[in-house]
């Protein structure tokens, strides 16, 4: 009975398997057997063409193809399965797909259609890998106002083997790009060799140059990617330096993408999209209107080295810097040119004495007209004498009797000491920035510390580090400058904050100085504390001021050999009133 069972089963028929032909057609694409795809496909010329030029189109490092579930019905079979193409970077394109497969006699034979590849791609098609490129960040003002931004320089190139005489291609380089001096340009040219970079040109002038330089034989001007100033006016010299120093920081994490293409590599649709990643914006601490403020400001000595230097204090950002073309001449003075800094420096002095001799802000002091300190005749200006009055009164009026003789009875080293823990006399290294804030002596004898006392003698400061001294008065501790958001500020030693109780004290002063002292008259809104400063040197004086206001700026302004400090309050005030009318615009709605 068994045996009459068994012989029935057997003798029913059962459809051949297509699961091997199944298989040894995903074997042979995924070892990118061509020749082993022709062997089981109905079209293997077409199949050959696609699928070899979607391995090159993914520029695929693999393929693993895993065979699910065959169905079969009498002479037609599906076949499930997954691909997962291993592509360059550690990527992968995983999905699911099907193929047919046809029986004549006993063989299967798979049907070539392009959706066994992927099912969403079409006739005469292939899948190509491309990238998503993400783009360049921005650079940004402290304010939130795009600074520098992805755009076009022009490089002038000369391919000096087919220049014969330099000197009338110089000339005409010169013609075409004035800040290029024709003589000292084919001085180097004539000792250059193969092709030579002559300049960049940015991108309002670059095609003008182009045309006019495309008549001349060995000349060539690129047009190359480059982060472009919006406002060419702008901190130049600062925003070149912070170009070079955040290019890497600039380019996002490009995306990726598999597209299906026609045979002339047009694209019809992505199958895979991966979008970029762009890099953040990148910050600086210059203020965009104050910076223009600033230099609106200096602008109206166009013909002295008038300059200005804004920090916020809650933060160190550097908020401007701003120079006259005249002071450009002489380089960055306005952060590392040393001058002595006059009656501005009594900020130092009387919080040294606060600290060192007990004063305060009532202590009765004597300002004489004129004071003999140990041989050393101290002058006030135009010897005016107010007697003995109290030390915030003397601040005010800007008494250098009464701060020499504070400064001479302190004991060698203390003035130094003190100045240091407003900044003055440390060494910064700010990223993008060069900056030297001064120096003060030992005054290891009485008379240098009777002429360190009021700012002279060998006191030196630059604007930078006198703008520091302001910004610790307004905060009670220097701030650690900074220009670029993520890059870090080291300084040359730490130093103890000055007292709060002479902090308080040095505000109190520091506001009399506006509202009754040197520089009462301002016109500018907001609460202004400040200290003029008028520095005698053999050449004339140079006009100071420096303070800071109770919306977080603190300032230095200095005006070369430009007399009385009324100099220097009236281009702070208008760097504060122009401030104030562009925030009063970008408010209106």
């Amino acid at each position: 009975m068994l045996g009459l069972v068994s012989g029935l089963v057997a003798c029913t028929p059962k459809p051949v398997d297509a699961t091997p032909t199944a298989e040894e057609f995903l074997a042979a694409l995924a070892a990118r057997d061509l020749d082993g795809v022709a062997e089981v496909i109905d079209l293997p010329t077409t199949a050959r063409e696609v699928i070899d030029s979607t391995w090159d189109g993914l520029q695929a490092e693999g393929l693993t193809a895993t065979l699910g579930e065959v169905e079969v019905r009498e002479n037609l079979a599906t076949a499930q399965y997954t691909l997962d193409w291993q592509l360059p970077r550690d990527r992968h394109l995983t999905y699911d797909t099907t193929l047919t497969l046809t029986k004549t006699d006993e063989d299967w034979t798979v049907r070539w259609q392009p959706s066994l590849l992927h099912p969403r791609l079409g006739a005469n098609q292939h899948l190509e890998l491309r990238p998503v490129p993400a783009g360049k960040a921005s650079v940004v003002s402290s304010d939130g106002v795009e600074i520098l931004q992805p755009g076009t320089m022009y490089r002038i190139l000369v391919d000096l083997g087919k220049v014969s005489d330099v000197r009338p291609v110089a000339a005409r380089i010169a013609a075409a790009v004035p800040r290029l001096d024709a003589a000292a340009l084919s001085e180097e040219l004539s000792r250059a060799a193969g092709v030579y970079s002559v300049a960049l040109v940015d991108q309002a002038d670059g095609p003008r140059v182009a045309e006019e330089l495309a008549d001349i034989e060995g000349i060539i001007v690129n047009d190359e990617a480059a982060m472009v100033n919006r406002d060419p006016s702008f901190a130049p010299d600062i925003m070149a330096r912070v170009s070079a120093i955040v290019a890497d920081e600039l380019d996002g994490a490009n995306g990726w993408r598999v597209t299906a293409v026609n045979p002339h590599g047009a694209t019809i649709d992505d199958v895979e999209y991966h979008g970029p990643q762009p890099a953040p914006a990148v910050r600086v601490g210059l203020d965009h209107d104050i910076q223009l403020a600033a230099q609106q400001a200096v602008n109206l000595r166009a013909d002295m080295q008038a300059m200005i230097v804004a920090i916020r204090p809650s933060t160190g950002q550097v908020l401007a810097v701003a120079q006259t073309k005249a002071a450009d001449e002489k380089g960055d003075i306005a952060l590392s040119g040393q001058f002595p800094p006059g009656s501005v420096f009594k900020i130092i002095t009387a919080v040294a004495g606060m600290q060192e001799e007990g004063l305060g802000v009532d202590s009765i002091v004597p300002c004489p007209g004129s004071m003999n300190i140990y041989g050393r005749i101290v002058n006030n200006y135009n010897q005016f004498s107010l007697g003995s009055v109290p030390l915030e009164r003397a601040f005010a009026s800007s008494c250098n009797t009464t701060f020499a003789d504070i400064s001479t009875r302190l004991e060698p080293g203390e003035l130094a000491d003190v100045a240091k823990q407003f900044g003055l006399g440390l060494d910064f290294h700010i990223p993008g920035l060069y900056t030297v804030t001064g120096s003060v002596p030992e005054g290891e004898t009485p008379l240098d510390r009777t002429e360190a006392g009021y700012g002279q003698g060998l006191d030196l400061a630059s604007p930078f580090g006198l703008a520091l001294v302001a910004a610790t008065a307004a905060r009670g501790e220097t701030p650690l400058p900074v220009l670029i958001d993520g890059h870090e500020t080291t300084v040359s030693e730490d130093v103890p904050a000055p007292d709060p109780v002479a902090i308080e004290q040095l505000q109190r002063m520091m506001r009399s100085v506006v509202t009754s002292g040197t520089a009462r008259g301002m016109q500018a809104g907001g609460q202004i504390h400040g200290k003029t400063g008028e520095a005698e040197i053999n050449q004339g004086s140079h006009a100071w001021f420096a303070g800071y206001r109770d919306d977080d700026i603190a300032f230095a302004t200095l005006v070369v050999l430009g007399g009385g400090s009324e100099t220097a309050v009236a281009i702070t005030d208008h760097m504060f009133i122009t401030l104030d009318q562009m925030r009063a615009e970008r408010a209106l709605p």
